[in-house]
C-alpha cells in the first residue's frame, strides 16, 4: 500500500484490514515511534473537524512526523486555486495529503494529479478512516469481526457506506434500517454484495429498525443531518423520527451488544439522552481509536512498516 491513494474502502483488501487492524492494535500498546521521522503530512479540511484533525495530527507526531493544516479559506479548493493546481503544488512540499471535502470528486482529483498518496478524511461518499477505526473497536470489544452482525440505524451515508464495504470485506454481517428514499447507494451496494459473496456476510436492508436490531452484536448510527445538509434539517427530524436508537430499541440486541457513533452526535435526535453515556457505549473508545488506526494506515503509506498488503503485490 506504500505510495497507493486510500479514497474509498474499496481500495484495500480483506487482509488488507485485517493487518491495519493487527498493526493498529501494536501501536496503541507501544505508544511513540520513530517510524515517520523526517516525513510530513497535510490536512487540507473543506469542512470542519475535531476527531479528524486532532486524531491525524497526533498520530503523525507519535510517529515522529509533522503536519500542516490548510482550512478552506486558506486554499480555496477549486475557486481560489483549481484542485489539480493544489495538487501539483503540494505534491513538492510533503509526503501526503489528507484531505476533508464536500465533494468525492474534487479527492479524485486530487489523487489523480497528485505525485504523493492522497487520504480520503470525509467526503460526500465515503469516510474509510472513520470505519476502520470502528471494526478495530469491534475487534477489541468482541474479539472477533467474522460472522458477527451489525445492525445500522439511520441515514444511507458516508458512513454507512465505508461500513458496509468493510463489513462486506471482512465477512461482517451488515444490515440497515433506513427510509427509502435515503438508503445506500446502489454502487456501493453492489459492489459490497460482491465482497459479501466471496467472504461469506450476509446484507439485509430492511425500512423497519426493529428488524435490523433484534439480535445484534453492534448497534450503530450517525447523525440524520450531515454538514452541507442544513437546509433539509427539518425535514430530516420528520422523517427519521422513528428511527431513534434509544433504549427500547437497543434492548431488542443481544446482551452483551455494543453501541456506537462516529460523533459528533445530536443527543435527543438520531440518539436518547443518556444512551451515549450507558455501559453499551463505546463511542469514546471509538474516537481514541481513530488515532492508532491511523497511526497503521500513515506508517503503512508512507513506508514506515513493510507489510504486503493483498491489494498492492
Amino acid at each position: 500500500m506504500e505510495g497507493k491513494d486510500l479514497l474509498s474502502v474499496s481500495d484495500l483488501g480483506s487482509l488488507d484490514i485485517d493487518l491495519l487492524i493487527s498493526d493498529a492494535v501494536d501501536m496503541k500498546a507501544r505508544g511513540w515511534l520513530s517510524l515517520l521521522s523526517g516525513k510530513t503530512l497535510a490536512l487540507m479540511f473543506e469542512k470542519p473537524s475535531l476527531r479528524t484533525r486532532v486524531s491525524f495530527e497526533v498520530a503523525m507526531r507519535q510517529l515522529g512526523g509533522q503536519t500542516i493544516y490548510l482550512s478552506s479559506a486558506e486554499v480555496g479548493l477549486g475557486e481560489r486555486e483549481s484542485v489539480s493546481d493544489v495538487a501539483r503544488v503540494l505534491s513538492g512540499y510533503v509526503d501526503a495529503i489528507a484531505a476533508r471535502t464536500f465533494s468525492h470528486q474534487t479527492l479524485e482529483i486530487l489523487a489523480s494529479y497528485s505525485n504523493v498518496p492522497v487520504i480520503n478524511a470525509l467526503s460526500d461518499l465515503e469516510h474509510p478512516c472513520q470505519a476502520l477505526a470502528d471494526l478495530f473497536t469491534i475487534y477489541e470489544k468482541k474479539g472477533e469481526l467474522r460472522g458477527l452482525t451489525l445492525a445500522f440505524v439511520g441515514d444511507g451515508n458516508n458512513v454507512a457506506h465505508s461500513l458496509l464495504l468493510a463489513a462486506s470485506l471482512t465477512g461482517m454481517n451488515f444490515r440497515i434500517a433506513s427510509p427509502t428514499d435515503y438508503r445506500v447507494q446502489e454502487r456501493v451496494l453492489h459492489l459490497a454484495q460482491g465482497y459479501a459473496f466471496d467472504s461469506g456476510a450476509e446484507i439485509f436492508y430492511t425500512e423497519e429498525p426493529r428488524l435490523a436490531v433484534s439480535g445484534a452484536d453492534v448497534v450503530y448510527t450517525d447523525v440524520w443531518t450531515s454538514m452541507g445538509q442544513e437546509a433539509e434539517a427539518d425535514r430530516r427530524r420528520q422523517t427519521f423520527a422513528s428511527y431513534q436508537v434509544n433504549s427500547e430499541l437497543l434492548s431488542l440486541a443481544k446482551g452483551d451488544a455494543i453501541l456506537m457513533h462516529p460523533l459528533p452526535a445530536h443527543r435527543g435526535e438520531e440518539v436518547a439522552e443518556g444512551i451515549l453515556d450507558s455501559p453499551q457505549s463505546v463511542v469514546f473508545d471509538q474516537a481514541e481509536n481513530r488515532m492508532h488506526l491511523q497511526k497503521a494506515l500513515l506508517a503503512v503509506m508512507l513506508g514506515g512498516l513493510e507489510i504486503p498488503l493483498a491489494g498492492y503485490r
